[in-house]
């Protein structure tokens, strides 16, 4: 089993329950998230803050503030994995800076707490 880990833009949240749910991902935890890519990032000036300039801190104004994200998480069978993956870069694809991340992990085992079940059974199985 693995964990698929997104970062996705906000506006995109609603969007992404729905073709999740149409392809048979009902179980997903998301969390709200702030951060930022590397993009839109003159380093020079990056350098020259982080030295202390203050002509350098002033001019990165707003370049470095992070943007509100939504963080979704689902620990799914390895079955599983390719099909939650295409669905969201399906979903989330725009082809501009900052349409997000995905990260795949491994996961070792899972638990039910209610029945105390373990491995895929906790798992959807779509």
């Amino acid at each position: 089993m693995k964990e698929v880990m997104a970062i996705i833009r906000m506006n995109m949240m609603n969007k992404t329950k729905r073709a999740l749910s149409d392809a048979g991902i009902s179980s997903v935890t998301a969390k709200e998230a702030l951060g930022r890519g590397k993009g839109l990032v003159d380093y020079k000036v990056l350098g020259g803050a982080e030295r202390g300039y203050e002509e350098a801190i002033a001019q990165l104004g707003q370049s470095q503030r992070l943007i509100p994200k939504r963080l979704l998480t689902f620990v799914v069978p390895d079955a599983l994995v390719e099909k939650v993956v295409k669905v969201l870069i399906k979903t989330n694809q725009t082809g501009k800076s900052g349409d997000g991340k995905i990260f795949v992990m491994p996961v070792t085992d899972a638990y039910r707490v209610r029945t105390a079940e373990n491995g895929d059974a906790v798992l959807d199985e779509a």
